[in-house]
């Protein structure tokens, strides 16, 4: 357990729940856990280690709520064939690109990602990993990179019929012997969901088996939703009916489980979603730049679905996100006034209820007893700022600034924009170089 650590001299803003912004406090951290938030003079006979935030914003380290290490090594990639369709997105790149990983690509991927992330004040990830030549020990690899980072993250096996059968017992034997790993370590900072890729590519016989398992686990389940609409099509011909209808039969929906994208679904699966408290994570960028539609942001919220943020992998920076949201709703209503507060709460609100939900802790304040995850961020708002306007600085100020510290349960894992971990960054840069090169090569 880290030091007691006081963050001083800054001013505190708690985003989730309600608003606020507070000058002249310090925020002290110790077990973990923020243990008091008082005025400065209240800790004069402070002994431990003080973090400096004078003239910087102190507020609930980001969440990401749907990402993909693996992407990492896709950076830079021109051997890729043009794609005019989403499917064959996915069968010139990404199905390419997960089946060429071996484990050391896996763990020096969700390195470079995880550092990325600490960088930008993320500091909780929740993951979806495939590399189907090289399923078993895979989350293991990740989770290695997880604990030399120190951020928290929830991880998952990417299950699929695409690959073969055996392929497809690999990948329920990895989910299941991680998430019993993680169950019984009961670590606060690693988490596992069970990890499956989308309807059409999914047989009956391996949904009942995936959803078998993960009750028996008491777990919930990661996989993407009708994020284009060949999704839809492709369970309708098969299974005459739509996508949350076909995962509603197979008990895949609910509260512990996640919905990535749901860019194709009607106002039928946004009720089933809503009724079954499943969450559904909106990637916005990876959306516009899959050409697959911009999700009813707005019309989700409106039916009371839980609704968070991820990046898909396309950024680790949260608050570029959440303006691209932003964005893509005003072009998918027409109005340059809709959708702010919905894409906000996604952010700020609903993703520390999301991954409350899966660490059981209260994310998302900077309040006594939420968890020591904190990102100092560099900004002086050259505008009156209080409660009442606080998302406003957030999405139109703060998101342009740089983030000068990321604190993860009270472990400092970036000080004055300099990392202050035990890894020499640029062997693991030199590394990562190598191991792409070799990935490309056998694309």
């Amino acid at each position: 357990m880290p030091r007691p650590l006081l963050i001083e001299n800054g001013t505190v803003l708690s985003t989730g729940g309600k608003p606020s912004v507070r000058r002249g406090c310090s925020v002290l951290i110790e077990n973990g856990l923020i243990a008091r938030v008082a005025p400065k003079d209240r800790f004069s006979r402070f002994a431990g280690r003080r973090l400096n935030a004078a003239g910087k914003m102190v507020m609930p380290g980001l969440i990401n709520a749907h990402n993909h290490f693996y992407s990492t090594f896709a950076r830079g990639l021109t051997k890729s064939k043009p794609a005019k369709d989403f499917t064959a997105v996915l069968k010139n790149l990404w199905w390419r690109l997960d089946s060429a990983l071996t484990t050391e690509d896996c763990y020096y991927s969700a390195l470079i990602a995880l550092l990325d992330s600490i960088r930008h004040g993320t500091t909780t990830v929740i993951d979806h990993h495939a590399s189907p030549r090289a399923v078993a020990g895979s989350l293991g690899a990740i989770e290695r990179a997880v604990k030399e980072t120190g951020i928290r993250a929830c991880l998952c096996y990417e299950l699929s019929d695409r690959d073969g059968a055996r392929i497809t017992k690999e990948g329920l034997a990895e989910n299941v012997l991680f998430i019993r790993r993680c169950q019984q370590r009961e670590d606060a900072c690693l988490k596992a969901l069970f990890g499956l890729h989308a309807s059409f590519t999914l047989s009956d016989a391996s949904l009942e088996k995936a959803a078998r398992m993960g009750h028996e686990l008491r777990t919930g389940f990661h996989i993407h939703v009708a994020e284009a609409e060949n999704d839809q099509a492709a369970t309708r011909r098969a299974c005459g009916m739509r996508v949350v209808e076909r995962l509603k039969q197979f008990e895949i929906l609910g509260r512990r489980s996640i919905a990535a994208h749901c860019v194709h679904i009607n106002r039928k699966e946004m009720d089933l979603l809503a009724e079954t408290q499943t969450a559904v994570v909106h990637n916005p960028q990876s959306n516009m730049n899959n050409a697959v539609g911009v999700a009813d942001v707005i019309e989700m919220s409106r039916r009371k679905i839980l609704l968070g943020l991820g990046t898909d992998a396309m950024t680790a920076n949260m608050l570029e996100e959440v303006r691209v949201a932003l964005w893509g709703q005003h072009l998918l209503t027409g109005n340059p006034s809709a959708g702010f507060p919905e894409v906000a709460a996604a952010l700020f609100v609903n993703n520390p209820i999301i991954a409350g939900r899966i660490f059981g802790l209260p994310f998302g304040e900077i309040r006594e007893g939420c968890p020591g995850d904190v990102a100092v961020f560099d900004y002086t708002p050259p505008t009156p700022l209080d409660d009442t306007n606080l998302s406003g600085h957030l999405v139109f100020g703060l998101s342009e600034s740089a983030v000068d510290s990321t604190i993860v349960g009270g472990r400092v894992l970036m000080e004055n924009k300099r990392l202050k971990l035990n890894m020499d960054e640029e062997r693991v840069n030199a590394r990562a170089r190598e191991l792409a090169k070799d990935l490309w090569k056998r694309m």
